[in-house]
């Protein structure tokens, strides 16, 4: 008995077909933009208080027409020495850590408290913020771009 013959199959696609384009990296890490809104300097007498808390207010705005998911960890530190120097080291009061959801164009506003201890200058801009698209089933999300310094001058009086 013959084997028919066998031929080689062929696929075709539609040349109209809209392949999804994938974010790049570059597009990932700017979905969202943030700004810290706080007092320039801020006077505090450390003699009858031994701690100066200061309002603050972190700003996100999502830049995308997505739905984007949302990491804050205020957990991050500035170790190196140089920095340290500088700015010297502050602690965020209450929750170190939230989550939300960003719809497209979106902003949201987060009050923060900073803690100090000491008189100085010091750089508020540690908060780490990352995001994913929702839709995305990305395990990690991408660290969105981190603006200037946030300066701030804690003064004794």
């Amino acid at each position: 008995q013959e084997l028919p013959e066998m031929g080689l199959l062929k696929f075709f696609r539609p040349e109209n077909t809209p392949v999804p384009a994938r974010p790049t990296p570059e597009q990932l890490s700017n979905l969202i933009k943030t700004s810290l809104h706080y007092p320039e300097s801020f006077n505090h007498s450390f003699h009858q208080k031994s701690l100066c808390l200061v309002p603050v207010t972190l700003l996100l705005s999502n830049c995308s027409q997505a739905v984007v998911d949302v990491m804050i960890d205020l957990r991050h530190k500035t170790t190196s020495p140089e920095a340290l120097e500088i700015h010297g080291s502050f602690t965020w009061l209450g929750q170190t850590q939230y989550k939300l959801q960003l719809k497209s164009q979106e902003a949201y506003s987060l009050q923060l408290k900073a803690c100090f201890v000491h008189t100085g200058v010091y750089n508020l801009g540690t908060p780490r913020v990352f995001a994913k698209l929702a839709d995305q089933a990305t395990l990690f999300e991408t660290s969105q771009q981190n603006s200037m310094p946030a300066l701030i001058i804690i003064n004794n009086i």
